[in-house]
Parts: structure tokens; sequence; C-alpha cells
């Protein structure tokens, strides 16, 4: 595995979270190689937005801001919604068809085991499979779209978005049933050929999803502000 490769699989992964601090020497040695390519790999990460400066010294994964969040998902619809339309209009394969089915059943297999276990919320290892399965669903769309460019920029977009979603605990059954439904609809419009539905259903998708992602942001916020009072008022007891 390259260099940029592990730094990215770190990230996406949670083992580097936003604000870590990016160790030239023990990447490199994970590696079994020099720090130059570990070098090069932070340079093209931080040109592409997913490392910053801190402005204590050193690089570290970038931390995200409230607007930076809105800017992302913004940013993730244009593209993605461009990207189904031309899918729906030019016609999906029946093996792309059944890959997206797949994709699709694997949301509702987690319905089922969350309901057979009685717990509120997937589990770490569901999370991961829920995570791996729906990001395969909409690349998947894109691919179909024929159009390299937007996969890429939206694969590190969603990245990006991942840096602060992935402090967040597992999806409730209702969230999974309710993802699952939009999912369904979009492809439906989708092997219909009906570009204008599945803009208008995958628009409607990313924009929840924003604003999920913006509550859970603000309540860290206030969590973060409230934990610091707490510290700030102890140096005074």
């Amino acid at each position: 595995m390259k260099a940029y490769q592990l730094i990215q699989h770190k990230i996406a992964s949670g083992e580097l979270r936003s604000g870590s601090l990016i160790s030239e020497l023990a990447i490199s040695k994970e590696l079994g190689s020099s720090r130059t390519p570990v070098r090069e790999a932070a340079g093209q990460l931080l040109a592409e937005g997913l490392l910053e400066l801190s402005p204590g010294g050193g690089i570290v994964v970038t931390q995200l801001t409230r607007q930076g969040i809105i800017d992302l998902y913004e940013l993730r619809e244009a593209l993605e919604v461009f990207a189904v339309g031309r899918a729906a209009h030019e016609g999906v394969k029946a093996i792309d068809q059944k890959r997206l089915e797949g994709f699709l059943e694997e949301t509702q297999v987690l319905i089922k085991e969350l309901k057979a276990s009685s717990k509120r919320e997937l589990n770490a290892e569901q999370m991961k499979r829920f995570t791996t399965s729906d990001l395969a669903f909409h690349a998947l769309l894109i691919r179909i779209a024929a159009n390299a460019r937007i996969l890429k920029v939206v694969n590190d977009t969603r990245l990006m978005i991942r840096i602060f979603g992935i402090q967040r605990s597992g999806h409730k059954r209702e969230e999974l049933e309710r993802i699952y439904k939009h999912h369904r609809a979009i492809l439906d419009a989708v092997m219909n050929r009906n570009p204008e539905e599945a803009r208008h259903l995958l628009a409607e998708h990313i924009q929840v999803s924003s604003r999920e992602r913006l509550e859970e942001f603000d309540l860290w916020e206030r969590e973060n502000h409230l934990a610091n009072l707490d510290v700030t008022e102890s140096l005074y007891l």
C-alpha cells in the first residue's frame, strides 16, 4: 500500500481523527520506506484539503467547521445529482442493476439484524458494513454515468465529511429504513429512465443527510463548550 492510500485509509477508518498529527516517521516505518514518499503523499493530501497545517507546527487531519460541512454537501449534491440524471438517461446494464440491488439488500439485512437483536443502533462492525454498501451504491451510480473525474471529487468529498462523521454512533433502525426507502426510490427512477425524478430524489436524500450532519455538529460543539466550561470552573475551585 502506498503512503497516499495508507493515510487515506487511516482517516476513513477513524484511526486518524480530526486534528490528529501525521507522523512521517511512523508511517514510513509502517510502509518500510523512506520518509520522502510519505512527505509527498502528505503534500498531495494537503492540496486536496484532507490535511492541513497546524498553527503549532506539523500537519494534521483537517478539522471541519460548520460552514465547511455545508460547502462539502453542496458540492456533493451538485455533482451527484448531475451524475444520477445522466445514469438515468443512459440506462443501467443488468449486471450493474444486480449490484445496486445487492447494496440495497445489505441495508435490509442490517435492519433485520437490529430487529432480531432488540438493540437500538448498529454496532461498529455493522456500521462499517453499512458505510461500505452505502458508499458503493452512490459510487456505482456515478460510474454508470461514466465520469471518473466526478467520482474522484465525490469520493474525496465524502471522505472529508467522514472526518467529522466518524465520531457518530451507529444508525438506528428508523434511519436505516429511511435510507433504504430513499435508495429504493432513486434506483427505481434510474431503472425507469426518469432523469428528472432521479435528480429530485437524490437531491432530497443528500439534503436530509446534510441536515443530520449539521445537527450532530451543533450538538458536538455544545458538548465541547460545556466540557470547556466545566474545566474552567474546576480551576477556580
